[in-house]
């Protein structure tokens, strides 16, 4: 099934998609600057992420036609398999070797690469179901819920690396933990618009919970001294992870939006 008309929130989570994916290059070059690219294989995520990202931008913002469509498909089955294949070769890297906590925490972050396969299950979503059935908004918020685990275990497991040494680092473990209990309960109890302005409320939380980290993590890497910053910002404290929480957040509020309407 192939959805024939595209709404306005379908055509905001294109955008969200498209941004996310040229915004993943970036963060793909940053994160695999530490090792300067040792793998060939760690090219794949990047480029892809160039490519796929402006093969998107002419399938979103020019007329529709069928081959841009099944392109589109091609795109979300392709970064699917981009994150999977990232997730297992994270893994591989140290904890496939000797199974401990400590290697789990000190390896590369496992769960990071599935920021592409939860893009490339919406891609593939947003093009067979419109954003007129209850359907979508539900799909949206569920891929939004896994976003926001997978985005609870990188911040226990990165503010882990350092044992806490700051108690804000607590902060967004525990605003990303009931941002993941809003979500879940969404799909286990009536969706009364209190509710659902709650879980606005916890989500606008973590939006700012985002901003506030993306400035500690630069202050972190101000710290250093001058001639060493680029390691600093290269080594320390990753400076784009927090924008995962404002970005989780918009996902889950659009899904919430079109659930809202529906009550």
């Amino acid at each position: 099934m192939i959805a024939n008309g595209k709404g306005f929130a379908a055509r905001l989570l294109d955008i969200f998609i498209t941004v996310n994916l040229a915004f993943l290059a970036i963060d793909v070059f940053v994160a695999h600057s530490v090792n300067a690219f040792a793998h060939t294989a760690e090219w794949i995520p990047f480029y892809f992420s160039l490519g796929a990202s402006c093969l998107l931008v002419l399938t979103v913002f020019t007329p529709r036609k069928r081959w841009k469509q099944w392109c589109r498909f091609g795109i979300g089955f392709g970064a699917i398999c981009v994150g999977v294949a990232g997730m297992l070769f994270h893994l591989n890297s140290h904890f496939f070797s000797d199974l401990t906590l400590k290697n789990l925490v000190y390896t590369a972050p496992f769960v990071a690469p599935l920021a592409f396969t939860g893009v490339g299950f919406l891609l593939i979503m947003n093009g067979m179901i419109s954003d007129t059935d209850l359907e979508w908004s539900e799909w949206v918020v569920f891929m939004a819920g896994f976003g926001w685990c997978g985005n609870f275990i990188l911040s226990v497991f990165d503010h882990a690396q350092n044992g806490f040494f700051n108690p804000s680092e607590w902060l967004p473990v525990f605003t990303s933990a009931l941002a993941v209990g809003c979500l879940v309960t969404l799909f286990f109890v009536p969706r009364h618009s209190h509710f659902l302005k709650f879980c606005v409320v916890v989500l606008g939380v973590n939006f700012i919970v985002g901003i506030a980290g993306f400035f500690f993590h630069i202050g972190a890497g101000l710290q250093v001294a001058a001639v060493n910053r680029m390691e600093g910002f290269l080594y320390g404290a990753p400076v784009f992870a927090p924008f995962l929480f404002p970005n989780l957040s918009l996902l889950a509020m659009l899904g919430i939006w079109k659930l809202s309407s529906r009550n």
